[in-house]
């Protein structure tokens, strides 16, 4: 074990969706695999302690579900059992921004809306039935060990909480972690002698809250996924309610920079009734709470470019939010860990060198990175008081696609372009393609002075 070409044991820090990704994608390339979760495991859906975020609304973008469906091909009708919502993303989607509703039409991409829980626990499922895969969950990883000159990671030495924090070594020819934002392989890299990756923070301050309510099984609204998104810096709040399986809806409400929901019934009612579009306060007024209001904070977004070092230690990777936290309004974390999993999954397949192979990796995952990066921190700048690294030409990019925004409202060709870029689907630079622009710049647009109103079904509906 530990030779310089040796696949025999894998360890994986972190058992969140990202963590089984990896897993899944290591489990064809070594003949075990370890996933040390730090939290105890339960066996049925449900969001544990050093996951807070898994209690709110999550959006899974179609790259992401296909990604997945690579590596898990009963997915898509394991969350339909599980009674998650399937359908057509466009068709599906009850999106007010900038005065309207984006206009909807067949994109032909699948969509699925469901709670994070469900999601996670049908890959682990999958991740666990796989003959050369454990999970160790309720211990801890104290640091990474390594070879006397310090070059290489050989394991981790972990703590075992449901046995009095008794120490042991777990040793490995590769260890990746996944424990997410709050990594602490920058000071690992530290002690060992290397450099910390360099970072990227954009101030953000948003926050948000949740609430869960009950769904009736034959509310026709229940077939549909609906936003509500500021024309930003003029509007602030945001508002997602979602259908997902239990006969729920599931209810994320928040702001940026200040204009955050209320936790108490009366004021989240207020907040939503205040939304630039009724559809979420017409439903949740209405419908029967089923669980308390559950409020989270995110106050800036961080890369961690590993892609800029020169040197890292063999055997051993980073991935998934560990490399970079995005602000979760925009809803891509969970595809850009699937995408990262993916070229883990080329690189080890082309047999790359394992004191290449991060160096490598890192690269790739640059590229994986810059896009919802890209999209999310441009977004974010549409705010003045939005601070960071502000990236080149951010204005007159926000200036242009406010009105591919304004176009989907009234033209699908222009939708189907920016629902690819956002899905990650295309690069942001195809929405500035000369049919594209042409669309945007000449397309005739209808009056949207009136108070808003519920969006007419798609044509077929």
């Amino acid at each position: 074990m530990n030779q310089s070409n040796s696949r025999t044991h894998a360890i994986v820090i972190g058992g969140s969706l990202g963590g089984l990704l990896t897993a899944r994608v290591l489990s064809q390339h070594f003949q075990r695999v370890t996933i040390l979760e730090r939290d105890e495991v339960p066996e049925q859906p449900e969001a544990r302690k050093g996951q807070p975020q898994a209690r709110h609304l999550h959006g899974l973008l179609a790259t992401g579900l296909q990604t997945m469906t690579r590596y898990f091909p009963d997915l898509p009708q394991a969350l339909v059992n599980g009674g998650a919502v399937m359908g057509d993303f466009a068709e599906q989607m009850q999106w007010y921004t900038y005065g309207g509703y984006r206009q909807r039409f067949h994109m032909g991409v699948p969509a699925t809306t469901m709670s994070r829980p469900l999601l996670e626990s049908l890959i682990r499922e999958r991740v666990l039935a796989l003959p050369n895969m454990r999970m160790m969950d309720n211990c801890g990883v104290n640091q990474l060990l390594i070879t006397p000159d310090g070059q290489r990671v050989t394991g981790v030495e972990v703590a075992l909480r449901h046995e009095g924090n008794q120490l042991l070594e777990v040793l490995a020819d590769l260890v990746v972690d996944c424990t997410g934002r709050g990594s602490r392989s920058p000071q690992w890299l530290v002690e060992m002698g290397f450099d910390a990756p360099p970072v990227s923070e954009v101030k953000v301050n948003v926050a948000y809250a949740t609430r869960l309510y009950r769904r009736l099984p034959t509310d026709p609204r229940g077939t549909l996924w609906t936003l509500i998104t500021p024309e930003a810096p003029r509007e602030s709040r945001f508002g997602a309610i979602f259908p997902i399986e239990g006969d729920r809806w599931i209810v994320s409400m928040g702001g940026w920079h200040g204009d955050h929901p209320p936790t108490d019934e009366a004021g989240f009612l207020a907040f939503a009734r205040n939304l630039p579009a009724p559809d979420i306060y017409d439903i949740i007024s209405q419908a029967e709470p089923l669980s308390d209001i559950t409020p989270i904070k995110f106050p800036h977004s961080v890369r961690r470019h590993y892609e800029k070092l020169r040197r890292f230690p063999a055997g051993f990777l980073v991935l998934g939010d560990a490399i970079s936290s995005f602000n979760p309004t925009y809803g891509q974390g969970m595809t850009s860990a699937a995408l990262q999993a993916a070229e883990l999954d080329d690189l080890l397949a082309k047999r790359t060198p394992p004191e290449k192979l991060a160096l490598a990796f890192f690269k790739r995952t640059a590229k994986v990175v810059d896009m919802p990066w890209q999209l999310a921190v441009g977004e974010d700048f549409r705010f003045p008081q939005t601070s960071g690294p502000k990236p080149p030409g951010v204005d007159f990019i926000n200036r242009y696609v406010s009105k591919v925004h304004r176009a989907t409202l009234h033209d699908p060709v222009v939708g189907l372009a920016l629902l690819k870029v956002m899905n990650l689907m295309a690069p942001p630079p195809s929405l500035f393609h000369p049919k594209i622009v042409w669309r945007v710049l000449r397309g005739k647009r209808p009056s949207i002075e009136q108070s808003p109103m519920r969006q007419p079904a798609a044509a077929g509906d």
